[in-house]
């Protein structure tokens, strides 16, 4: 098991990745990341035909100053795809109002290969993101 965190609220463009800045729970060999990327990968390090991930994802997200008050949403991305049964919609009221989001997917890795994860700004604008929150699990 693996958590990045970023706490502070953070802008993050349409079509973008949310930062992770801070390393709660190290991981194993098969999580990887660094600090201050989105990006996370995940290795197939097994004797079996596959690895299995759990990634959960929680976090507030809002509408930045300047921006228009519409439905705002993120998705947890696979090799830069959004995998649309994670993605977490919200319609905040007004600009600067925080809402909860969450989502978690299981995510199977082949032996001996590599996929790339993020939480990627599904919206049509910049949306703020504050105590971005992710758990990678080794399931199998």
């Amino acid at each position: 098991m693996a958590e990045f965190t970023n706490v502070a609220a953070q802008t993050v463009a349409a079509n973008g990745n949310v930062v992770f800045s801070n390393t709660a729970v190290k991981g194993s060999n098969c999580i990887q990341h660094r600090e201050g990327s989105g990006i996370i990968t995940l290795r197939g390090l097994t004797n079996q035909c596959k690895a299995r991930f759990f990634v959960d994802f929680s976090g507030n997200i809002a509408i930045p100053t300047g921006g228009t008050v519409e439905a705002i949403s993120l998705a947890i991305a696979i090799s830069g795809e959004p995998v649309l049964s994670s993605q977490m919609i919200s319609t905040p009221a007004a600009v600067g109002q925080y809402n909860n989001v969450s989502s978690g997917i299981y995510i199977d890795v082949p032996r001996g290969c590599c996929v790339n994860i993020a939480v990627e700004n599904t919206s049509d604008q910049a949306i703020s993101v504050a105590n971005a929150n992710i758990v990678v699990t080794r399931e199998a």
